[in-house]
């Protein structure tokens, strides 16, 4: 969507409430534009006039005060009947009629408009509508309104200045300047390009040329490049007005809407909505658990009798699915899947209380985040509920149940699902392929080529296999999809696992001999395979040698250190990161040494190990909540630095303030016990797993406790830390094995009661 422009123009001032642009050279008094006036009588013209005005600009001025007068700001209710959309029009026909954006006036919406004088009206009507230009113009039951007259895109040229009107950010009535571009086929429509500043309720306004014409509406704005924005032409809006398709707002309410003659619906703040042949179930319902229901209106045969439908869940803790055995009201029975799990449950009121969880289970048959075929086979004596053809739960209730009941559709929670293809029958056909089909196509394509597309011959005999070909073939393609991720995960934990070894090696040697500089560059290697350690070993070795080479021969201790602060944090710039603190790229040395900035313990290892290249006797010091470095002297007593801070100096009590303002601990001397090189590797993976918690990634986590555990596998915390990352991600063998080791040998700083639920947790997952 990104083109060039001959000009940009984008100078933005605020006045008051409003956003006026200015060319350069030009200036406008710094007061807010006066609304109001009356409008002109019906017999003349009530458009504004359109005459040519140059460049002064005290017309200019003028024109956008009058045109103002015809700009609306136009609102729909959401679900809620509070504001959800906010965007802007302006005023076509002196009757009420007002041209808008069709995205801005939602889907089914109630719709107002608000007029520079602050009159607000209901729109009473959608006079026109056309998806193909995003163009929609709306009726209020208002009279004499003031318009703004039409032009058109064939009088522009690239580069003539424009003015756009509208209501950014909800800044009503804004006004922002620039100049024109034409541009073919963007999203499938011709629009006027232009180079101004346009934000979220700029859409629908006006774009006006200089003698107060409207040329176009705002409509897009491009995501590649900043102060791009597009419009529509206003040459589209004039067949609308000459030919409407006017649809009152009564039955406006009702497009997508489900039929009401096929299912009942409470309103209850959940939107169902049915677009080509599929149910979409969006909100929250009033009810204890978000619950809403959807009856559908069919007659059900006799016993044995079976209801099914297929279920898109949104989000991976959605619940939604099939209701059945329902009084119509709060009672009924309800089979659907809830954060991964299946679900039999009974309902026999509105409260927690009055709900009966008859059976819940993970089953290998249902697919997390793809449809799935939910079927209730009700008999006189027991219910069988199936996933994708597998029977999941056969359950003979303990009392009477009810053997016919109304059925339908339910969804709990937050959730936003779909259904399609609600069947109700004595006996549905099975939801797969014939075996026999199966097995041929899976067999005919199972080393299809992937240099070219398939030919006409291999369309033409899968076809001959009926609807079930392309059922098979979307199913591999979802194996394959799924084979593959499974692949980049194997890829991703086997160049960890190398990582691994390789910084265990270097973390158990003598710590005269351990290298912290090539095992910082490995934490960071563990998410980033394409690091190149060598590269940034030669490129703190190539700081140290410049550094060194800027040395008088002769240099005191003091001069040495006050150097190496000039040359770390004035000439390279480094610094604690302030803005995006807690992030992994603090954590990454390599990007610390790229970015100049990072954690206070990367910037402590970072002056560390070049301080120790450039003569410097520096140690980590460990302080709770801030890592700083200790600067020992061959004469005179050790100093604290922060390199955070940019190598500012510390006193003890400057210290002990700085960890009491943290943690608030109080201050002990032991906090100046130097870091030996391990215990700065441990504490740069906590943080990264801390980063990891905060960013709810549990395969990082995983990632980083792996590695904690590889260099100390005796410690309890993360052995059961661990085992809580495997029951999320799936992983119950490995979960199981570390609560058993914790349970063997119960250490006293673990609630072992908590340790013996948590394998009841991972046990209830273990595929038999």
């Amino acid at each position: 969507m990104s083109a060039s422009v001959r000009s940009l123009i984008s100078c933005v001032v605020v006045i008051g409430s409003l956003w006026v642009g200015s060319w350069p050279g030009w200036s406008f008094p710094q007061d807010e534009a006066a609304a109001g006036g009356s409008p002109p009588a019906e017999s003349d013209s009530p458009a504004i006039a359109a005459a040519p005005i140059g460049h002064d600009p005290a017309a200019i001025r003028a024109l956008i005060e009058r045109a103002r007068q015809s700009v609306v700001v136009i609102t729909f209710a959401g679900r809620d009947g509070q504001q959800q959309g906010l965007g802007s029009g302006f005023i076509v026909g002196e009757n009420g009629l007002i041209a808008t954006n069709l995205h801005v006036i939602g889907e089914a919406r109630p719709i107002s408009v608000q007029l520079l004088d602050g009159r607000n009206f209901d729109v009473v009507e959608i006079h026109a509508s056309e998806k193909s230009h995003d163009l929609a113009i709306v009726r209020i039951q208002a009279e004499s309104l003031l318009t703004l007259p039409l032009g058109s895109v064939e009088e522009l040229h690239e580069g003539d200045p424009l003015v756009a009107i509208g209501n950014p950010q909800g800044l009503k009535h804004s006004v922002v300047t620039g100049v024109a571009g034409v541009r073919k086929d963007v999203e499938g429509m011709d629009l006027l390009q232009l180079a101004m500043p346009i934000e979220r309720g700029n859409s629908g306004g006006p774009v006006l040329t200089l003698d107060g014409r409207v040329v176009g509406l705002v409509t897009l704005k491009s995501l590649a490049q900043e102060n791009i924005a597009f419009a529509v032409a206003a040459d589209h809006l004039r067949p609308l007005l000459e030919k409407p398709n006017p649809i009152p707002m009564t039955r406006w309410l009702t497009i997508g809407v489900i039929n009401a003659r096929l299912w009942e619906a409470p309103q209850d703040g959940v939107r169902w909505t049915q677009r080509a042949g599929r149910i979409r179930v969006s909100g929250s319902g009033e009810g204890f658990g978000g619950r809403s229901l959807c009856y559908a209106r069919t007659e059900l045969p006799e016993p044995p009798y079976e209801v099914a439908v297929s279920v898109l869940v949104q989000q991976e803790d959605g619940a939604a699915g099939l209701l059945f055995l329902g009084d119509g009201g709060e009672r009924h029975y309800g089979f659907y899947p809830s954060s991964g799990s299946l679900r039999l449950t009974r309902f026999d009121g509105p409260t927690v209380y009055q709900w009966d969880v008859l059976r819940e289970e993970r089953t290998a048959s249902f697919r997390p985040g793809e449809w799935n075929r939910l079927k209730v086979r009700v008999e006189p004596d027991r219910l069988r509920c199936y996933c994708n053809d597998t029977l999941v739960f056969e359950v003979v209730p303990s009392d009477k149940f009810p053997l016919r009941g109304r059925v339908g559709l339910a969804k709990f929670r937050h959730t936003t699902a779909e259904f399609k293809e609600f069947r109700v029958g004595v006996e549905l056909p099975s939801a797969l392929p014939d075996p026999a089909v199966a097995a041929a196509v899976t067999q005919r394509v199972i080393d299809i080529p992937t240099a070219r597309p398939p030919t006409p011959e291999l369309v033409t005999e899968l076809a001959e296999h009926g609807p079930g070909a392309r059922q098979v073939l979307e199913e591999r393609a979802r194996l394959l999809e799924r084979q593959a991720e499974r692949l980049r995960q194997l890829s991703t934990e086997v160049h960890a696992a190398a990582v691994r070894r390789e910084l265990a090696a270097i973390f158990h040697k003598p710590n005269d001999e351990l290298d912290l500089l090539h095992a910082a560059l490995l934490i960071a290697r563990l998410d980033n395979p394409d690091l190149d350690v060598e590269a940034y070993r030669q490129e703190i070795d190539a700081m140290a040698q410049e550094f060194l080479a800027s040395l008088p021969e002769e240099i005191g201790e003091t001069d040495r250190l006050a150097a190496f602060h000039r040359f770390l944090f004035e000439e390279h710039g480094f610094h604690g990161s302030r803005v995006q603190y807690y992030t992994a790229a603090n954590s990454y040395l390599n990007e610390v040494i790229d970015d100049r900035e990072g954690l206070p313990i990367t910037l402590s290892l970072l002056y560390i190990e070049l301080g120790r290249r450039c003569g410097l006797d520096v140690v980590g010091i460990g302080l709770p909540g801030h890592f700083v470095v200790q600067y020992r002297p061959r004469e005179g007593e050790p100093v604290l630095v922060d390199p955070f801070e940019r190598g500012r100096t510390l006193t003890r009590a400057e210290a002990a303030r700085i960890v009491q303002s943290i943690t608030g601990l109080e201050w002990n001397d032991r906090f100046l016990e130097p870091q030996h090189p391990r215990q700065i590797i441990l504490r740069m993976l906590r943080n990264l797993l801390n980063v990891a918690n905060s960013d709810g990634d549990p395969e990082a986590a995983l990632r980083y406790i792996d590695t904690l555990l590889v260099l100390d596998p005796e410690a309890p915390a993360d052995r059961l830390f661990k085992a809580v990352l495997c029951l999320n991600t799936n992983r119950i063998e490995e979960g199981l094995k570390e609560t058993d080791w914790v349970l063997e040998r119960q250490p006293e700083e673990i609630a072992i009661d908590q340790v013996y639920r948590l394998r009841a947790a991972l046990e209830a997952l273990r595929t038999p």
